[in-house]
């Protein structure tokens, strides 16, 4: 890894929820998704997000703070996530190493569509992509059809977050006047981070429940997370239990239509 990268690294935001580095779940990818697929889902109901957070999602550094155009999904916890999963990519070479070969073919997935967030993966994209790969590489021994792979496994979970994110502010929008929950003296702006923190806890603690322990963790990590929302936890939880109860009444296994 380069200095440069280090530095990065140090000062990268820690994940939202546990404050510790790439601490994101260990789970499956959904493979290359087209960006016409991610696209469409931006502008559908609410359903579809359970593809999106089964498949993991990753947090936005610094929180939710901000509005969209400042907003970056973290690379420091996405590195760390394909540290812990590159190995069962179908692509990766077993005698290749992830910190010198790979590391940066997923960073470069990440920093780039964090940056040309108005674009989709084509082939315009990808040429420009491999014609920079050469001055991104570091000490990366992958030729571009080697990395490429990984380079589009690290955008397309990128754009999945970005995605899931989008979804679950479109859908609250919607349903955020009615909330029984609401408080009058907070705006729309202060709950979107509660229902954001929802969504991203239901993909990083998919084996669990809502119960009071899971609530004392949220609770623990919403500082961290909230950005420039004004609600404490207390005025935070039921919209954060709300929108992680929606989301897992469309992941598969709740048979019974109950959140739970």
């Amino acid at each position: 890894m380069s200095n440069t990268n280090k530095k990065d690294t140090v000062e990268m935001n820690r994940d939202p929820i546990t404050g510790t580095p790439g601490s994101h779940p260990v789970g499956t990818g959904l493979g290359s998704a087209g960006g016409a697929a991610v696209g469409a889902v931006t502008g559908a109901l609410f359903g579809p997000i359970g593809m999106l957070v089964g498949g993991t999602i990753g947090a936005i550094a610094g929180g939710a703070a901000g509005h969209a155009a400042a907003e970056q999904v973290d690379p420091t916890g996405e590195v760390e996530y394909w540290r812990k999963n590159y190995s069962t990519r179908p692509y990766v070479d077993p005698k290749r190493s992830f910190d010198t070969d790979y590391q940066p073919a997923y960073q470069y997935g990440v920093t780039s569509r964090n940056t040309l967030k108005d674009r989709r993966w084509d082939d315009t994209l990808e040429s420009d992509l491999e014609r920079n790969w050469a001055t991104t590489r570091a000490n990366s021994t992958l030729n571009w059809d080697e990395a490429r792979s990984a380079v589009r496994d690290a955008w397309d979970r990128t754009d999945r977050t970005y995605t899931a994110y989008d979804t679950t502010d479109r859908y609250y929008a919607t349903k955020f006047a009615n909330a029984d929950y609401r408080d009058p003296s907070f705006s729309e702006d202060d709950y979107r981070s509660a229902y954001r923190y929802g969504t991203y806890a239901r993909s990083a603690y998919a084996g669990r429940n809502w119960d009071d322990k899971l609530e004392s963790d949220l609770g623990a990590g919403w500082e961290k997370f909230k950005g420039n929302s004004k609600l404490s936890w207390e005025k935070a939880k039921a919209a954060t239990r709300d929108a992680w109860h929606s989301i897992e009444r469309k992941l598969p296994g709740d048979a019974d239509n109950d959140g739970r």
